[in-house]
């Protein structure tokens, strides 16, 4: 992963948290469905709130990092 990254010129932490997100959203609705499946749809509703906040929070650096790179193409 890290030579594609240098090869990309893609930051390595961005990749790193990237694959991390996908994780965390794998696992999210993973334990959201087996909630659904055993009739507890409220703590299913709740985790997966909860897995949407953990992904935002974490994507942020990302975030700011296109929003840096918006302002410098702009005039």
């Amino acid at each position: 992963m890290n030579n594609l990254a240098n090869k990309t010129a893609i930051n390595n932490q961005f990749l790193t948290l990237l694959i991390k997100i996908t994780g965390i959203a794998f696992l999210t609705e993973f334990a959201v469905s087996i909630c659904k499946d055993s009739g507890e749809t409220a703590i299913a509703n709740k985790m997966d709130m909860g897995g949407k906040v953990v992904i935002v929070s974490m994507s942020i650096p990302i975030i700011s990092g296109l929003l840096e790179t918006i302002v410098k193409v702009l005039p």
